[in-house]
């Protein structure tokens, strides 16, 4: 199972705003805001203030600057310690970011023990970041003997919190039976929830689905309207869309690119 990169989810970011005291929210909004169109030196300049005073949402908003080197040079040592500093006070998405730089060895020796620990904590907190993390702990035995059953726990309280990945990653789990006995039926739920999210590798997979028929009836139609949506994330997309149009007629290759220009995301 393959980890994906590094990085911080600013959107959890902006939901702590909505929980900080009154009189804080103001500047804190402004700073995530500033972030948010990318005037990092104003961000910089109205979060450190919140962040030496121990807010710990603009904590972790400095933590993040330094991680992506956005305002400031990049410094994974600073990251760290605002991080951590936010990570201390019970903020799960500092708390996973934190694990993240442990699990990855950025700004600190890679400890697989470390990063568990604070992936826990985010989690037991229902941060979804970090229950998708410690599900790919579990998965590939890191920090952990390795656990699918326990992977897939972890996975499936993520992918119902709506983590795209999680999802995705639970649609492989029971198409190959990892954790679970193989199961193609909910592997299409898996990875239709993922893919009407717009994830690209989701909606490959479920085209593959819909052309070979499994767990679903065979649909070249809706295999090739996946393929379409897939292709601008997916290189091999576009070599499977034109495998499965050469055994459609012109009308229906028609519809199946009439659906994906009028689907929309959830």
């Amino acid at each position: 199972m393959v980890r994906k990169p590094f990085t911080a989810r600013l959107v959890a970011l902006v939901l702590t705003v909505l929980v900080v005291a009154p009189a804080v929210a103001g500047p804190l909004e402004d700073t995530v805001a500033a972030y948010g169109r990318g005037d990092y030196a104003t961000a910089l300049r109205l979060g450190r203030p919140l962040a030496e005073q121990g807010n710990a949402s603009a904590q972790a908003m400095l933590g993040l600057m330094y991680a992506l080197g956005r305002g400031v040079p990049q410094d994974f040592a600073a990251a760290l310690t605002w991080y951590r500093k936010a990570a201390d006070k019970g903020l799960p998405s500092a708390q996973s970011d934190l694990a993240s730089m442990y699990d990855q060895g950025f700004g600190v020796k890679q400890d697989y023990a470390a990063a568990l620990t604070w992936y826990r904590k985010a989690a037991d907190q229902g941060f979804a970041g970090a229950e998708y993390n410690l599900g790919l702990m579990y998965a590939n035995g890191k920090g952990v003997p390795k656990d699918a059953p326990a992977a897939v726990t972890w996975l499936r309280k993520a992918a119902d919190h709506g983590d795209a990945t999680a999802q995705f990653t639970l649609g492989d789990m029971y198409g190959n039976g990892e954790g679970v006995p193989q199961d193609f039926t909910a592997a299409v739920s898996w990875y239709r929830a993922a893919a009407e999210r717009g994830y690209a590798d989701a909606q490959y997979n479920l085209g593959l689905m819909y052309r070979n028929g499994k767990g679903v009836p065979q649909d070249y139609v809706t295999a090739d309207m996946w393929f379409n949506l897939a292709a601008t994330g997916n290189q091999d997309a576009l070599q499977d869309r034109e495998l499965v149009e050469r055994l459609m007629t012109a009308a229906q290759i028609a519809d199946a690119q009439k659906l994906a220009r009028d689907w929309k995301p959830n």
